[in-house]
């Protein structure tokens, strides 16, 4: 039983390293992305849609970027977290 209260532990606790390092990083990223973006174009990014000026290929390359990069730092944080707590394959064998 104190085993599996262990487990149940070591559980909690990299979903609480996975969140706060997938928040953490996705504000980071996307504040490095706005900074590229301003650079790049010269504008703000369009994140009022409601705003005229803000064209349909600038919200489309604005909402494409965005979610790549989000989503790739995601994807690499959880699995960098995950392959940290999961136990050696030759540990549970033995």
């Amino acid at each position: 039983m104190a085993k599996n209260k262990g487990k149940k532990a070591d559980s909690s606790n990299t979903r609480l390293v996975t969140t706060v390092a997938m928040t953490g990083g996705v504000i980071l990223l996307r504040k490095l992305l706005a900074t590229a973006w301003t650079r790049v174009t010269g504008k703000v990014p369009p994140t009022d849609l409601t705003d005229p000026r803000v064209t349909l290929p600038e919200a489309l390359a604005w909402s494409i970027a965005t979610g790549v990069v989000v989503e790739t730092a995601r994807f690499a944080i959880v699995r960098y977290t995950m392959r940290k707590s999961l136990p050696e394959a030759g540990a549970e064998s033995s």
